[in-house]
């Protein structure tokens, strides 16, 4: 089975013993596991903006997990989210997964049933940053930058746009390796791939 270990996975559940017996079995499938006793220290402590997955216990004093759940849309959190209860119902699983939870189980959770949600966890996840981080570097483009661009992923040729743009080909290619920089892209195809990106996450006049 393939697992993903490169990306953090997180168990938040206010019982000791359910954290500790999650945390044991993730780190047998080579998983790099933190656990939190509850909702707010994980909020308060865990790096919200970066990609892995958290296991979310659903009934919690302080934050339940669907509030946790909530705050983690509301800062546009990259973290693939999956509900686990031991008074778990249908309409619960429902509401979880239409607001974008990756799965839902009920205690006690088969293992690999586990392992295998959260490597889809971590692969959404993967993809939902990249595409968060390909968003901010097109908001960092000048408006200059945003025009070349937009000519680039047309696949004009450099003296094309140099002359649509009326700038000389060597200002051209310090506006291009710019526009690679901010996207950390080292090729061409890679820059359009980012830009796919940015049209996929929100409509822009782009």
């Amino acid at each position: 089975m393939k697992i993903n270990n490169k990306l953090p996975v997180y168990v938040v559940d206010d019982d000791q013993s359910v954290r500790e017996s999650l945390s044991f079995m993730l780190e047998g499938y080579d998983f790099a596991v933190t656990s939190f006793s509850d909702g707010q220290a994980f909020i308060d402590n865990a790096p919200l903006n970066q990609a892995g997955c958290v296991v979310l216990d659903s009934r919690m004093p302080k934050l339940r997990g669907q509030q946790v759940h909530q705050q983690l849309t509301e800062v546009g959190s990259p973290l693939g989210i999956i509900f686990l209860t031991g008074h778990g119902d249908v309409p619960m699983a429902v509401e979880a997964l239409k607001l974008g939870a990756v799965d839902f189980f009920q205690k006690p959770v088969d293992g690999d049933k586990l392992a295998a949600a959260i490597e889809r966890a971590c692969d959404i996840s993967r993809q939902k940053a990249l595409n968060l981080s390909a968003f901010t570097a097109y908001r960092s483009l000048t408006v200059r930058e945003v025009e070349i661009l937009n000519l680039v992923v047309q696949g004009k040729r450099n003296q094309q746009i140099a002359d649509e743009v009326c700038v000389a080909i060597r200002t051209l290619e310090i506006h291009k390796a710019n526009i690679m920089k901010k996207f950390s892209a080292k090729t061409v195809a890679e820059l359009v791939m980012h830009y796919s990106a940015v049209k996929a996450l929100e409509p822009l006049s782009v």
